[in-house]
């Protein structure tokens, strides 16, 4: 799958930089409708990516649209329910359609099937900068260790997830720092398989304003963790803290302390920033698209980046495709209505925040939602993104608990 880097060629119709699942996603899509796409990634793959690994609907109706969901659900561990757990212990189970995969293997699986498709993959190279011709970019500069290589393109997609760096290059960043911040291990741990085979999701006022997760991976190895959606829990110095606030979960809640103590860490705990509610960058200038994390596709409720980032990297592709004989324009003026038709439910999550920085909230829809079938099923809704997420935790919303 990673080509050698002596046969990158000189040019291209469509560079896609950034192997991940909205990368891979774009570059699948483009080379089966035809286009000569290379494919990059500063890593070789397979590789990891701290995450915390979680599939929820709208992954699994991406990972259809490209052809891959049989494959990554044949190795993925299914859950049924997504465990809510509020700050007083209160916790309800709301169905939904949900497995879990580390991003090391679904990342290669959807890198492989953009392969199979006719893009060709070139990794490691990094992204240093565009090559332009006036404002409009023509192409790429890569770094391949001490060497450098110039690859020009009718097209450039960045998906190069939430670290900076490249839209800076670019000139694409509005916002140079995070949304938010996260930090995961996995455990091994196969005496707890059975009772913890739920997707568990934990408020608490130490870990605000965020949560906390334990989701169930193949083969009895668990992911852990705990992220911010907000600005992160600081110390003095400045610097975020997620490894007290990681050390506050495993010790608050009991199923973390269990799983921690009696299970094996496999390797080092890993953080990565976040990009959310698709702010924070330019989503084009001519010559180029920003998709996926590093468009913001990370919704700020509940930290699910996946599905979004598929979905963004599909619609860069089917702009693409579309716009193809149209020119530059029109490319750019489809693809940017499209990310904006999607802003309004990223700002509905965004919205539903409120429950990581208020933990008690989440507290009185739990409660509410053992007692009532119809508040539940809202519950799903958001999973499953058929309801408002924002609804539950205005005022409006949280009277309305008291009514169904």
């Amino acid at each position: 799958m990673n080509l050698d880097i002596e046969q990158l060629p000189a040019a291209c119709d469509v560079l896609v930089v950034g192997a991940g699942p909205a990368g891979s996603a774009a570059a699948q899509l483009l080379a089966r409708g035809g286009l000569d796409v290379v494919l990059v990634d500063q890593h070789t793959f397979p590789r990891d990516k701290a995450c915390g690994d979680g599939l929820i609907p709208d992954a699994h109706e991406a990972l259809r649209r490209l052809g891959v969901l049989d494959a990554v659900m044949g190795e993925a561990q299914p859950a049924r329910f997504v465990r809510c757990v509020g700050p007083r212990g209160g916790r309800i189970d709301v169905p939904a359609m949900l497995a879990v995969l580390p991003r090391r293997r679904l990342d290669e699986i959807v890198c492989r099937a953009a392969a199979a498709a006719g893009a060709r993959m070139f990794a490691p190279l990094r992204f240093i900068q565009p090559l332009e011709d006036g404002d409009a970019v023509v192409g790429a500069r890569l770094q391949h260790g001490e060497f450098t290589r110039e690859l020009r393109a009718r097209w450039v997609v960045l998906a190069t997830g939430a670290v900076p760096q490249a839209l800076l290059a670019a000139g694409m960043a509005l916002r140079h720092t995070p949304s938010g911040v996260a930090l995961r291990g996995y455990v091994k741990h196969e005496a707890l398989a059975a009772p913890l085979d739920a997707l568990e999701v934990v408020w608490h006022r130490a870990l605000a304003p965020g949560y906390g997760w334990i989701f169930p991976c193949p083969g009895g190895v668990f992911n852990i963790g705990v992220g911010t959606l907000d600005r992160p829990s600081r110390e003095p110095g400045g610097e975020p803290n997620l490894r007290r606030v990681f050390d506050d979960f495993t010790r608050l809640h009991a199923p973390a302390r269990e799983l921690l103590a009696g299970g094996t860490l496999l390797g080092p705990l890993k953080g990565a920033p976040l990009r959310c509610t698709l702010e924070g960058a330019r989503l084009s200038r001519p010559g180029l698209l920003v998709t996926g994390e590093a468009a913001g596709s990370t919704y700020s409720f509940t930290g699910e980046g996946i599905g979004k980032a598929l979905e963004t990297g599909i619609h860069a592709a089917q702009a693409l495709l579309a716009g193809a004989r149209q020119g530059d324009a029109a490319v750019r003026a489809d693809y940017e209505a499209r990310l904006l038709a999607l802003k309004p439910r990223f700002d509905l999550y965004a919205q539903a925040n409120r429950a990581n920085r208020h933990p008690w909230l989440a507290d009185l829809v739990i409660w509410r939602a053992r007692r009532s079938a119809r508040l539940l099923q809202r519950l799903a809704g958001v999973l499953d993104e058929t309801r408002n997420p924002g609804d539950l935790f205005t005022a409006r919303g949280l009277l309305r608990l008291f009514t169904e």
